[in-house]
């Protein structure tokens, strides 16, 4: 069910009592001449193209209030309409085009200036949903012992990816690194010449992804390694064209794409092409020949990362980095930066690839990493993740620690924060790895209908010297006045009074009859202020009142650097808050590294922890020498989930709270450094053991010590008696 927002009644409330600041009404102060600008103000401004006896730009009950007709009534309200809602599946079927993994999938949003809307999306990894694994392979001669490996281990992985898809293609393509010097040896001639190893090559499509595993592992055997001369390999070249040419390695559109990335060394990046004299920036397009062989890799640099990062985003594709330890910590700085990637430890001669990919795998699949693609510039996007406990994370947009068929939901607000060329902009919200995608398109509200009726050369404009628009003139260069019968130059002293009210706002908020004419920052036109110029920025309004650059500062820049200077008011960028704009939104800022919000001991403000447990300290509220261990959180849920019984049993939360999978076993056995043995004693006296460890893939199990041997339907009493040791 998609959550809509208040009625409008109840959402306009909200925004009148935003846009009275400090007893002053927005709408009136900002100095809005056109109906354009009106709407610029506040959300909750109106213009009223008749005469009224107040301004013409004010809240839409005054306006009324002083006599406006509707019908001459300029009040765009921002709108979401709901296009397309299929409803999420359960699992994959047939056609994987029907399967859908978020929900909504189409939006359209009208926006006023600086107004937003909240809408949610909700995401689920469905069950047997089909993979496409592509394996890209270092065949550099420091990798024959893995080549050899390879060679026996197709159909071990095809049967052990077997259990999470039943529609599973795997395909296969090497590379070494680019044909020239000084990547290569071409000195003596007999260098060039090598019976043990294939000639050096930049990357060869090998495999197109096929259900044959047959054919896979018929053609790893025929593979041969070749050598190059620098350490660091091209296999970012082999990346770029792997994840571009959909038609040769066969991609589907409904699958998970995995690319595994295999290698023992570092890698050359966008820049070292210059070695060989290459500055031919990498363009990111299939360049296969008709051998499959990469035809631009003695001509194009190597990629950028962010190249990689928008190839993988573009094609939906998991990078996964299988490395050996030595640039184990390089990748995973690479992956850092690459969204959807994962790094896994290979052994030296590849015996490990299998558990590695399938704990990649899983791991992927337990986590929900949502992206943009395509916002405009003047939009800005917040997000709201509510993961498995229902708790709202703010400024988060990924969950972790998930299983296949869980329900996530992200909420997003879209805000305007100006006014593109083009009122109607269109872009995707879509999670990392997923063909499925919400598209959301946004129409700017940022003019007024009367604006389509505007009367050039209007006769209302003393004949002529303007163009009549929503019920004022706007008077051509050299003519002034409400109905543009002023020439500059003219002028006389009634008019003059038009240029300062008594009740006018001066600068600094100064009242009363001492105000200065046109705030004393202008002069005085036939009754109107034509403001100065000032080398500290804009000045406009009606009486000259307003500027860009009179606003709060934090340590010594306007708006703390993350807004704008609005006519004395701070507008702030969509990340930050407070008068000043020094109040960060951010979350992730506090998120500590076991992906907790302030490690569940804090309140985030301002991107920052405040440690509300006592004795919690630290950047994340991560250091507690009197707080609860890990021992004494899991003790509950093994209580609960084997034994059932203790608080969270009785309280029916075991469920919601312990997402741990138990093993009962014999005894404890090393499965991890990170693994932590635990003993207590229960309600009976007896002492209780287990062990608390997290798999690569984030699952955490408890593993529970059992009585060998013995009947455990026994009672407690029973079973305490023959296996337990008191205290």
């Amino acid at each position: 069910t998609f959550t809509r927002p208040q009625g409008q009644t109840d959402y306009q409330d909200i925004l009148v009592s935003d846009s009275v600041i400090s007893g002053s009404n927005i709408c009136t102060s900002r100095g809005a001449s056109t109906c354009k600008q009106c709407l610029a103000v506040h959300p909750t401004c109106a213009w009223c193209s008749q005469e009224v006896s107040s301004s013409r730009c004010d809240l839409k009950r005054n306006l009324l209030a002083a006599g406006c007709a509707l019908t001459a009534l300029e009040f765009p309200t921002s709108k979401l309409q709901v296009k397309e809602d299929r409803p999420l599946s359960n699992k994959a079927a047939g056609d994987t085009a029907d399967a859908t993994q978020i929900q909504p999938q189409r939006l359209h949003i009208t926006l006023r200036p600086d107004d937003s809307k909240r809408f949610t999306v909700k995401v689920r990894q469905v069950e047997d949903y089909p993979v496409d694994l592509y394996y890209l392979m270092d065949l550099s001669y420091s990798m024959n012992d893995d080549l050899l490996r390879l060679r026996t281990l197709g159909k071990d992985l095809a049967k052990e990816m077997g259990r999470t898809t039943s529609n599973l293609r795997m395909g296969f393509g090497a590379f070494v690194d680019k044909p020239l010097s000084p990547y290569m040896y071409i000195s003596p001639k007999e260098a060039l010449i090598n019976t043990t190893c294939l000639p050096q090559f930049g990357y060869k499509h090998v495999l197109s992804l096929t259900e044959e595993v047959g054919r896979f592992t018929e053609e790893v055997k025929k593979q041969i390694v070749s050598r190059n001369r620098d350490a660091p390999e091209g296999g970012f070249d082999a990346i770029i064209q792997a994840a571009v040419c959909n038609e040769k390695i066969g991609w589907r559109q409904g699958a998970s794409h995995l690319l595994i990335f295999t290698t023992d060394a570092k890698t050359h990046v966008a820049l070292d092409g210059r070695l060989a004299g290459i500055v031919q920036p990498n363009d990111g397009q299939c360049h296969l020949n008709s051998e499959n062989m990469y035809s631009m890799s003695t001509i194009m640099d190597y990629p950028s990362l962010a190249l990689i990062t928008e190839k993988m985003s573009e094609n939906n594709i998991n990078l996964i980095f299988a490395v050996t330890s030595p640039v184990v910590p390089l990748y995973q700085n690479y992956s850092e930066l690459i969204p959807g990637t994962t790094v896994g430890t290979l052994s030296n001669d590849s015996g490990n690839v299998i558990q590695l990919i399938l704990n990649a795998y899983a791991k992927i699949r337990s986590v929900i990493d949502m992206e943009t693609q395509g916002v405009p510039e003047e939009l800005s996007l917040s997000f709201n993740a509510t993961c498995l406990n229902g708790e709202v994370i703010p400024g988060i947009k990924s969950c972790s620690g998930l299983k296949i068929g869980d329900t996530v939901s992200f909420s997003v607000e879209a805000r305007a924060r100006g006014c593109p060329k083009d009122k109607r902009k269109t872009f995707v919200i879509k999670p990392v790895g997923f063909k499925d995608s919400l598209t959301v398109t946004v129409t700017f509200e940022c003019e007024c209908k009367c604006q389509a009726h505007a009367e050039p050369l209007s006769p209302v404009c003393n004949n002529g010297n303007g163009i009549y628009e929503c019920g004022i003139c706007l008077c051509h260069p050299g003519r002034l006045g409400p109905r543009c019968e002023c020439a500059e130059g003219d002028y006389s002293t009634t008019e003059q009074d038009r240029c300062s009210v008594p009740s006018t706002v001066g600068i600094g908020g100064a009242r009363g009859p001492g105000a200065a004419v046109c705030t004393g920052r202008g002069d005085c036109v036939c009754g109107q202020c034509v403001c100065h110029s000032s080398d500290f920025g804009k000045v406009w309004g009606k009486l000259c009142e307003c500027d860009d650059f009179n606003c709060l500062r934090y340590k010594g820049e306007l708006c703390s650097g993350h807004g704008t200077c609005d006519c004395g008011f701070c507008q702030c960028d969509s990340d930050w808050q407070g008068e000043n704009c020094n109040c960060s939104r951010r979350t992730d800022t506090c998120m500590s590294s076991l992906g907790l919000l302030c490690s569940g001991r804090g309140q985030c403000v301002c991107g920052a922890c405040e440690c509300t447990q006592p004795g919690a300290y630290g950047a994340t509220c991560d250091k507690c020498p009197t707080c609860p261990d890990a021992c004494t959180m899991k003790k509950e849920c093994v209580e609960c989930k084997h034994f059932k019984r203790g608080k969270l049993f009785d309280d029916n939360t075991c469920t919601r709270i312990c997402r741990d999978e138990i093993q009962l076993v014999d005894d404890l056995e090393f499965h991890d450094k990170n693994a932590v043995n635990c003993t207590y004693k229960d309600e009976d006296d007896c002492v209780e053991r287990f062990q608390y460890y997290e798999d690569a893939s984030g699952k955490s199990i408890l593993f529970v010590v059992k009585e060998p041997g013995k009947n455990h339907t026994h009672t407690r009493a029973h079973k305490c008696t023959h296996t337990h040791t008191h205290f």
